[in-house]
């Protein structure tokens, strides 16, 4: 068999045993490879001798030929400027009229994609307002710890799953209380599961977390060696608080400070029943 048969030969044997899939990725080998030799035959002794001429060329000369060598900060000797400057995106919440006005007029003429993203747009924007103003009207210190402003945060995934969530910390030294508020549907339905399960309620394997309540509200409580305490409280249809205490020296001294904000308000600012 000469060697032209022995080719043909291991071309068909993908097509017959392989697939198409694993056909062509084999001739796109076999072609790679044939046009690697092809070029390097052609132009592999020229191609050598340029380069060596080259590096010849700049060895006495670290700029010559190349744009990429700075000996300033802020760049790096492979080419690429590395950005020191900016200030980030602003983040400007969707204007709901303008959106629902847009949605209007996208769903008449029959547009139906763009009419479900105004839509979405205009659920986000107002998922972002409702988030602001719970935050303005919680309080500016807590147990004597004051807030972090830049540490605000409101965000939405207008999504079922994980909704309007909103952030605040206050913090002193070591000492931290962490606020957060959610849609979270998927958190919301573990911590309901533990509430709704007797045998969680009355077994003593887990000495660090607890069924408890919290202004009414049926709560968890845990406490962990590394982050603290955490009360966990579903609300409403579909909201959770979360109150996270570092550093506090008891249980009771970490309800206490949680006790300081007004479920029943932040509930009413979010429509929830």
């Amino acid at each position: 068999m000469n060697k032209c048969k022995i080719i043909c030969l291991l071309l068909l044997l993908p097509l017959l045993y392989g697939g198409e899939a694993y056909s062509q990725s084999f001739l796109k080998k076999v072609k790679g490879k044939a046009e690697d030799k092809a070029i390097k035959k052609i132009f592999g002794e020229d191609q050598q001798n340029n380069n060596n001429n080259n590096n010849s060329n700049s060895s006495g000369n670290t700029n010559s030929g190349s744009m990429g060598t700075y000996g300033t900060s802020g760049s790096s000797s492979s080419g690429t400027v590395q950005n020191t400057k900016g200030g980030g995106l602003v983040t400007t919440p969707p204007d709901v009229k303008e959106n629902i006005a847009s949605a209007r007029t996208a769903f008449s003429a029959k547009n139906y994609s763009d009419a479900k993203y105004s839509v979405n747009q205009a659920i986000l924007g107002i998922e972002m307002e409702l988030g602001q103003k719970v935050l303005k009207e919680l309080p500016e210190k807590a147990d004597g710890l004051p807030t972090v402003p830049e540490e605000d945060k409101v965000t939405s995934g207008s999504s079922g799953l994980v909704g309007l969530t909103i952030q605040r910390i206050y913090r002193t030294n070591d000492k931290e209380l962490k606020l957060n508020i959610a849609n979270d549907a998927m958190m919301l339905s573990a911590v309901n599961m533990y509430l709704q399960n007797g045998t969680y309620a009355t077994s003593n394997d887990d000495k660090n977390t607890k069924q408890t309540k919290f202004k009414g509200y049926r709560a968890i409580i845990q406490y962990d060696d590394n982050s603290g305490y955490t009360l966990s409280v579903p609300f409403g249809q579909s909201s959770l608080f979360t109150v996270n205490g570092v550093n506090y020296d008891s249980e009771s001294a970490f309800m206490n400070a949680a006790s300081l904000f007004d479920l029943d308000k932040i509930k009413t600012t979010l429509g929830e029943k």
